[in-house]
């Protein structure tokens, strides 16, 4: 459900977006919510996304090498993982580009461009916070989902939405998600 809101949020936006599921996300994603085919399609059709009409969405077979993501020379403002597993933070803490996925954020890392996990474990092991680590010595940027409640959030939707106001934050791209704290808050009395 993260990354199905992150999508509907970001084909709001004059956005070119690359997607890239693994066939086991594929099936965590027809497991949690129940819909199976293109996401495009799932996102209009069963999640209201309205896309810009500059946007554009661009699904990627993870086994393919010669898509755009596995290239250096391949320009774009950063990638998020959302959800993600701890194989495949394992294989990035190790460099490990067994898939297009993986071998797209070894290349994040190697170009120094913004590389956002959203690790899906609870609780970690040792190795887990280790691999963690490694990421971020590396670069990457470790997101837990962890919704704060400062907002007064309502809905499932309001905590899902507070992590993926954060993965944009990381990414640098606008959103209407949440204000900015502070901006709601009443003024600080001083004496």
């Amino acid at each position: 459900i993260y990354a199905m809101n992150l999508l509907r949020v970001l084909v709001r936006q004059p956005l070119e977006i690359h997607l890239i599921l693994t066939a086991d996300g594929r099936k965590v994603a027809s497991h949690e919510i129940g819909q199976e085919g293109r996401m495009a399609y799932i996102l209009e059709k069963h999640f209201g996304a309205v896309r810009h009409p500059e946007a554009r969405l661009v699904e990627h077979d993870p086994e393919n090498y010669f898509a755009a993501p596995a290239s250096g020379s391949f320009h774009h403002d950063g990638m998020v993982v959302l959800p993600c597993s701890m194989k495949t933070l394992a294989a990035v803490a190790s460099g490990q580009a067994g898939n297009l996925l993986t071998r797209a954020a070894d290349i994040c890392l190697k170009e120094r461009r913004p590389l956002v996990l959203v690790p899906r474990e609870s609780p970690l092991s040792r190795i887990h916070l280790e691999n963690m680590l490694r990421v971020t010595r590396a670069g990457g940027i470790i997101l837990p989902p962890a919704p704060g409640f400062y907002h007064q959030p309502k809905t499932i939707e309001d905590l899902v939405n507070f992590v993926v106001a954060r993965v944009m934050d990381q990414l640098g791209i606008s959103h209407d998600l949440l204000n900015e704290w502070g901006t709601n808050a009443p003024a600080d009395h001083r004496i």
